[in-house]
């Protein structure tokens, strides 16, 4: 993704996430605080984390203050840490002072978003660190949250994974259901490759007779599913013996931060894991004022 994509994707995010909260009709700050009053206040990291989200903290008061209640309203905004920066429990990622009400209307926007990336990007590296091998490439998946997608895979990116397909039309992916649909495996890649000339073109097997039967049409990656250890092994050595050298090895299928070191060292190019985006757990960020 382009920076320039990226921050059109943080805008309208950020614009629906200030819609939903009313957050230029925040009814408490308006009745308990006084007008002009100013405060000073620090963004926390309150656990060691991998920070995501810069752009979320300063397109936020952008907003705000795009509007007639905060027009005139001052903000000043200290931003220390970038997206892929490693952050430790208790430092600071960002400081500011200004309006007091235009600071708690920004809070919640702000946290929401930078703790969902963060931990997408904190837990996508945890796998890169687990894993531990190089040569093998950590995949996220299409598991995401309808609307977030650019910005989970941006975050698992940031983390040090591999982004997979952002959508349908991005690559020929063939799962059990084509499979069942086009009568076979053979049938469903030859079908892709006479009416696809750019599109890559991957398959899902689910044992070795799939594997043996998915080499010979050539496509340009495997994906064995929910195969073990010797499964995987064995797949690997039939599709390396094969003549064509190109067609690459994918791995999926419940691997976790408890498994994936199983995986390490083996004749694999790709291990996807969709637990990177779609259940994710949110790091522990906290806007301190002081």
């Amino acid at each position: 993704m382009s920076q320039q994509s990226l921050k059109q994707e943080v805008e309208e995010i950020v614009k629906i996430a200030l819609k939903e909260d009313l957050a230029f009709d925040d009814t408490t700050s308006d009745l308990t605080i006084t007008q002009n009053s100013k405060i000073k206040f620090q963004i926390n990291s309150r656990e060691e984390i991998i920070f995501c989200g810069e752009d979320v903290i300063s397109e936020t008061f952008k907003q705000l203050k795009s509007c007639k209640k905060f027009k005139d309203a001052e903000i000043k905004l200290n931003l220390y840490k970038k997206d892929g920066h490693k952050v430790k429990k208790n430092q600071m990622i960002a400081s500011g002072e200004g309006d007091s009400k235009l600071i708690l209307a920004a809070e919640r926007t702000i946290l929401n978003l930078i703790q969902h990336l963060s931990g997408i990007a904190t837990l996508s590296n945890q796998f890169v660190e687990k894993l531990d091998d190089k040569k093998i490439k950590i995949l996220d998946t299409r598991k995401t949250i309808p609307g977030l997608r650019n910005l989970q895979k941006y975050s698992t990116k940031i983390g040090g994974c591999k982004n997979h397909r952002f959508n349908l039309s991005d690559m020929i992916l063939i799962k059990d259901n084509h499979i069942a649909a086009s009568g076979s495996i053979t049938a469903a890649i030859n079908n892709a490759k006479k009416n696809n000339k750019k599109l890559k073109i991957e398959i899902e097997c689910d044992n070795i007779k799939q594997v043996a039967e998915a080499i010979y049409s050539e496509p340009d990656i495997i994906m064995l599913d929910n195969m073990n250890i010797s499964e995987i092994k064995k797949s690997s050595e039939l599709i390396r013996s094969y003549k064509n050298k190109e067609i690459m090895i994918e791995v999926s299928g419940g691997i976790n931060l408890k498994t994936i070191n199983k995986y390490s060292h083996l004749d694999i190019d790709f291990i996807s894991v969709g637990s990177l985006t779609h259940s994710v757990k949110a790091v522990d960020i906290g806007l301190d004022i002081l």
